[in-house]
């Protein structure tokens, strides 16, 4: 009987521990927001947590391009198979 390999993500409290980091971080990162001073061309962009607002979004929107994209490019699963030539 063979052996199931396990991975550092199959384990639940890694995955917890990865999570808590990660919040941290981005809490930390909204902290330092606070005290530092940026060179504003528009308003908005003096905003708390302006640019992890416009990352968020952008990737959002980039996800939701993509799934559309993939409807018109995608292939059948047995393109390379298929002997209709």
């Amino acid at each position: 009987m063979a052996k199931h390999k396990r991975y550092f993500l199959d384990k639940p409290e890694n995955v917890t521990t990865l999570w808590r980091i990660f919040v941290a971080v981005c809490a930390a990162l909204l902290l330092v927001d606070l005290v530092h001073h940026r060179h504003v061309t528009h308003p908005w962009e003096s905003l708390l947590g302006f640019y992890a607002l416009f990352g968020f979004i952008g990737i959002v929107l980039l996800i939701m391009a993509a799934k559309q994209l993939r409807r018109l490019v995608a292939r059948k699963e047995n393109y390379y198979d298929d002997d209709d030539r």
